[in-house]
C-alpha cells in the first residue's frame, strides 16, 4: 500500500494524480478482501487493471486504487464438440491470453490481438475491433458483488452486452462498479484458422474475401501490423501509443440523422439504427492527424517552439496522445475541442470510449 502512488504511472495515458491508496490483489481472495475492506469503511474504490481505459484527474483519486494483478488461466474443457472451455483470471494481461488462445488452436479472439489491459476489463467495455467483440466468446464472468457481499456468476446473455457496453458498464459509477470481476470464462472453437474474417481491411491484407477464415497467426499478424500503423500497440518509443485507443466510439444514430450526412459517410448497419465513424466525422470536422501539434488553441499556453503537452495521434484521429508530460486537462482540451466541432458541423456529440474518474468534458 502507497498512499502517494500516481496515478499517471499507472495508466497507458500517463496522467492522473495520487491515490489516496493503492493495493495490489495477486488472487481472487485478496481482491474481494480488499474490495471488502474499502466498502466496511464507506471508502471510495477504483478498480484498475492494466490502466489502459482510464482518465483521471489530475486531483488524483481520494479513496482506495485497487490494482487486479491476478495471473493465469485453465482449461475447464477441451473437446471436438463444445471447443475449450477457457477460465482467465480478471489480471491476466489480455493479449498474453490472445497469444496463448493461437498457439493452443483455440479459435474465435484472434482478432482482438493487440488490445492493451487485463482481461477482466474487456466484458465491462465489450472490448471489440475489427469486426469481433469479446461477447461472441464470452461464456460466464465471475464477479464479487458489493452490494449483496457475494460472488455472482453471470451468464453472457445476463451481461446484457451491446456496442462498447454491459451490465457491468452500466452498474459502474465513476471507475467504481458495483460488480467487481474476478474472472472470465471464454468459450473458443478448436483449430488453427480463425473466426470469420468481417472487416474489409483486414481481409485485404489477408488476401480472403469478407466471411472466409484464415490462418489464426496470419490474422493474429495482420491484425498486430494494421494496430501498429494506427499506433494502437503500446510502445515506449512512440508517443504516438501514449493514449487510451480510441477516445470516442462510434456514433450509433437512427437513420434520420444519418441521411443528414454527406453521401460518402461510412455507415454501417446495427440494428434498425446506423453505425457511423468517428474518424471519419472528426476529420471532416477539420481535425487533421496530429491537431495541436500545429498551434491551434488548447487550453495550454506553450512558448514558441515550445510543442504542445497532448495532441490528437500523427497516426489515428481516434487516439488523443500524451506528448509528454501532459496533464488530464491538457487531454481533455482536445478532447472537448474535437467534440464540439464535430457537434457543430453535424450536429452528432461523440460519446468517450474511457473512463473519466473525478473528471469530464
Amino acid at each position: 500500500m502507497n498512499a502517494q502512488t500516481a496515478l499517471s504511472t499507472l495508466t497507458t495515458l500517463e496522467v492522473g494524480g495520487p491515490a489516496k491508496k493503492y493495493v495490489v490483489a495477486a488472487s481472487e481472495a485478496e481482491i474481494i478482501a480488499a474490495v471488502r475492506t474499502a466498502d466496511e469503511v464507506d471508502e471510495p474504490l477504483l478498480i484498475l487493471g492494466g490502466g489502459s481505459n482510464l482518465v483521471v484527474a489530475d486531483e488524483g483519486f481520494d479513496g482506495t486504487v485497487l490494482k487486479i494483478a491476478s495471473q493465469g488461466f485453465t482449461v475447464d474443457s477441451e473437446d471436438s464438440c463444445g471447443g475449450a472451455s477457457v477460465v482467465v483470471q480478471a489480471g491476466h494481461d489480455w493479449d498474453d491470453f490472445v497469444h496463448e488462445s493461437v498457439l493452443h488452436a483455440w479459435s474465435g479472439v484472434e482478432a482482438l490481438s493487440g488490445i492493451p489491459g487485463s482481461t477482466g476489463a474487456t466484458p465491462v467495455q465489450n472490448v471489440g475491433a475489427y469486426g469481433c467483440e469479446v461477447a461472441q466468446t464470452i461464456a460466464a464472468v465471475r464477479t464479487w458483488d458489493r452490494e449483496k457481499k457475494a460472488v455472482h456468476t453471470f451468464t453472457n446473455h445476463e451481461l446484457q452486452f451491446g456496442y462498447r457496453h454491459s451490465l457491468l458498464k452500466a452498474s459502474t459509477v465513476n471507475g467504481s462498479p458495483r460488480y467487481v470481476v474476478l474472472s472470465v470464462e471464454f468459450q473458443l472453437l478448436l483449430g488453427r484458422m480463425s473466426a470469420p474474417v468481417k472487416y474489409t481491411e483486414l481481409a485485404r491484407r489477408l488476401d480472403v474475401e469478407i466471411g472466409k477464415r484464415a490462418n489464426s497467426l496470419d490474422l493474429r499478424r495482420a491484425v498486430l501490423s494494421l494496430r501498429a500503423a494506427k499506433g494502437m500497440v503500446l510502445d515506449p518509443a512512440d508517443r504516438d501509443t501514449f493514449s487510451t485507443g480510441s477516445f470516442f466510439t462510434n456514433p450509433i444514430v437512427t437513420p434520420e440523422t444519418a441521411a443528414t450526412l454527406p453521401s460518402d459517410a461510412p455507415r454501417y448497419a446495427a440494428g434498425d439504427k446506423v453505425k457511423l465513424s468517428a474518424a471519419w466525422l472528426i476529420e471532416r470536422a477539420g481535425f487533421t492527424k496530429g491537431y495541436g501539434l500545429l498551434g491551434e488553441a488548447t487550453s495550454n499556453t506553450y512558448d514558441a517552439g515550445t510543442p504542445p503537452r497532448a495532441a490528437l495521434s500523427t497516426k489515428h484521429t481516434l487516439a488523443i496522445t500524451n506528448r509528454g508530460g501532459a496533464s488530464t486537462e491538457d487531454i481533455l482540451a482536445i478532447a472537448r475541442a474535437v467534440r464540439s466541432g464535430v457537434e457543430r458541423q453535424f450536429g452528432i456529440s461523440l460519446v468517450p470510449e474511457p473512463v473519466l474518474v473525478g473528471c469530464s468534458l
